[in-house]
């Protein structure tokens, strides 16, 4: 037997209960809304193998250039990481996001790219210069293209096209593997791409993802923490297996969304990331900044997590034939 992903305040598949959730294995999958095509959330990545992390869907040419200047249109005094909207001298907007959470955002979003889910354009830079004098210039920081797309509102994990399918089931999972706690509506946005010839050109994309490598909160008011190895390691997936149930160690609010999780959808996650390399995933933790040292121990906990959802296929198993 093996131990498996972690929850939130919920007891999932049974009754609403301030305690880790658990997977009962009952989830239907379902087909999306026929309006709305699933290559709008996720496409198969068939040459996952080749994917190419430390750019990501992207190209090195398209990242800021070292001797730039931004323009600043707007400062970010909300969430947890203060930034700025600007526009570069190209004509380029970016958002750029400073502090805690901008290795651990670049990281994901790689990560999420590979797998096949869809991602903004964005880049780990370390020395920018802004028109004027403003705080936080230069720092490490994420910039992430913003004049590619046009935003079509926010979109809900409960309550979207694809409720129910696998991919999206599989991205909840992929998500609490990395340990982001905070997923929220407002980090939901629906793309529509300038390119009118993009396909598909309307994208469902988890675009905030930074509160993520560290611990989720506590119950009730303990701060998670992100970007941080430490706390990384100290969790595992799995809390507990009994027959059929499984409890996730993983606390951290929106529980609700693991209610409709199953041990498949845990494996199908885990047999999807597993694909990655551990050349790839290095690349991924290079492109965010990380030292060799933090990325080798980041991947090895992460293949841990990824072995303790695998052996999830006996439980499914064990369902199955009852």
């Amino acid at each position: 037997m093996t131990r498996s992903l972690g929850a939130c305040c919920v007891m999932a598949c049974l009754t609403v209960a301030c305690t880790r959730p658990m997977l009962s294995g009952n989830a239907q999958v379902q087909q999306p809304k026929p309006q709305v095509t699933l290559l709008e959330l996720w496409s198969e990545p068939k040459d996952i193998a080749q994917r190419n992390l430390l750019w990501g869907g992207s190209r090195e040419a398209e990242a800021p250039g070292a001797n730039d200047v931004f323009t600043v249109t707007a400062v970010d005094k909300t969430g947890y990481s203060p930034g700025y909207d600007v526009t570069g001298p190209d004509g380029r907007e970016w958002d750029i996001k400073v502090g805690k959470e901008v290795q651990s955002e670049i990281v994901l979003s790689r990560i999420l790219w590979a797998l096949g889910y869809h991602q903004p354009q964005t880049f780990y830079v370390t020395s920018w210069q802004l028109t004027g004098t403003w705080k936080y210039e230069g720092e490490p920081a994420r910039f992430r293209l913003q004049s590619d797309h046009e935003s079509d509102g926010e979109w809900a994990w409960r309550e979207n096209p694809f409720t129910g399918t696998r991919p999206l089931q599989g991205l909840v999972a992929i998500n609490l593997l990395l340990n982001n706690h905070d997923l929220k509506t407002s980090n939901n946005r629906v793309y529509v791409l300038a390119n009118g010839k993009a396909e598909p050109r309307r994208r469902y994309v988890v675009q905030d993802v930074g509160s993520s490598l560290g611990k989720p909160r506590g119950f009730p008011y303990v701060r998670g923490t992100r970007n941080d190895i430490d706390d990384y390691e100290a969790l595992n997936l799995i809390k507990k297996i009994s027959g059929a149930k499984v409890q996730l160690d993983y606390r951290g609010l929106h529980g609700d969304i693991l209610e409709r999780l199953s041990p498949a959808d845990v494996v199908w996650a885990c047999e999807l990331i597993n694909r990655l390399n551990d050349a790839q995933l290095d690349d991924a933790f290079k492109a965010g900044g990380y030292e060799p040292d933090i990325r080798k121990r980041y991947i090895a906990k992460l293949r841990s997590k990824i072995r303790e959802g695998l052996a999830l296929r006996s439980v499914e198993q064990a369902r199955l034939g009852d």
